[in-house]
């Protein structure tokens, strides 16, 4: 059984028709009928485990949201990111380009993440701060 669907609640964002997903069946913290973010096709978010996207978040392009992760508040993830494992992208920030956010990794507020970047094991980005080229990072604690 699928655990969402796209509704018929569409928005525009950077010339892409984005739709805001509705939960078909109960997982982690979402009931079934609740709405979350926007997606531009169900190839941005996996049916399966409990992957989430919230709020007004958008996920679009060839990005991919999977296993646990979680995207919530402003967030955007775009272009070719992927956003695994227990990852947490939230606030106003940004992941896109090739990108990847995984392990138990949070990027939140205005941060970027973007060109062939890497966040990971226990990494926090915030703030205004960018990570992008070939730049890995694993540093840190989750709360």
């Amino acid at each position: 059984m699928k655990k969402y669907e796209l509704t018929n609640e569409t928005i525009k964002i950077a010339n892409k028709k984005l739709f805001r997903i509705r939960a078909l069946k109960d997982f982690e913290n979402v009931k079934a009928g609740d709405l979350g973010g926007y997606v531009e096709s169900e190839n941005n978010l996996t049916q399966e485990n409990n992957c989430w996207i919230y709020e007004n978040a958008k996920v679009f392009d060839d990005a991919i949201v999977y296993d646990n992760a979680r995207v919530f508040g402003s967030a955007w993830v775009f272009e070719n990111a992927r956003v695994y494992e227990n990852a947490w992208i939230y606030g106003y920030a940004r992941v896109f380009g090739n990108a990847k956010v995984y392990e138990n990794a949070e990027v939140y507020e205005k941060a970027w993440i973007y060109e062939n970047a890497k966040v990971y094991g226990n990494a926090r980005v915030f703030g205004y701060a960018e990570v992008y080229g070939d730049v890995k990072g694993n540093k840190g604690e989750r709360k």
